[in-house]
């Protein structure tokens, strides 16, 4: 586990048991239930690597190693998973404020939420 998980870390995770690998993703859950040790679930987006000649969708944001990532990897803001914290293997590095805001509104249109 790592300790003091927050909002907006980069972090290395394995989402499915059955998965080979695991693979970057944002947490998404805020500071005071990411870091709290008792907690057993919190919210991530889930990063795959973006591929040569795939196009993005609308509901994807990419991030680089600008936030500790290896390569561009495209974060799907249609779905949140709920990982086990003490899953959580490594933390690569942080989302900025300008992809917050990016993951923040992508977010907000997929679901279609009112503001």
């Amino acid at each position: 586990m790592i300790p003091d998980l927050r909002q907006w870390d980069v972090v290395k995770v394995r989402i499915n048991p059955q998965d080979r690998d695991e693979h970057p993703a944002v947490v998404i859950s805020p500071d005071e239930i990411a870091g709290d040790p008792k907690t057993r679930k919190i919210n991530v987006l889930y990063g795959t690597s973006r591929r040569a000649g795939f196009t993005q969708r609308a509901h994807e944001v990419q991030l680089n190693s600008a936030e500790g990532l290896e390569r561009a990897t495209l974060f799907s803001c249609a779905h949140m998973y709920q990982v086990d914290p003490a899953k959580v293997t490594l933390r690569l590095g942080r989302v900025g404020v300008e992809r917050r805001r990016q993951l923040g509104r992508k977010i907000v249109a997929t679901f279609r939420l009112p503001l």
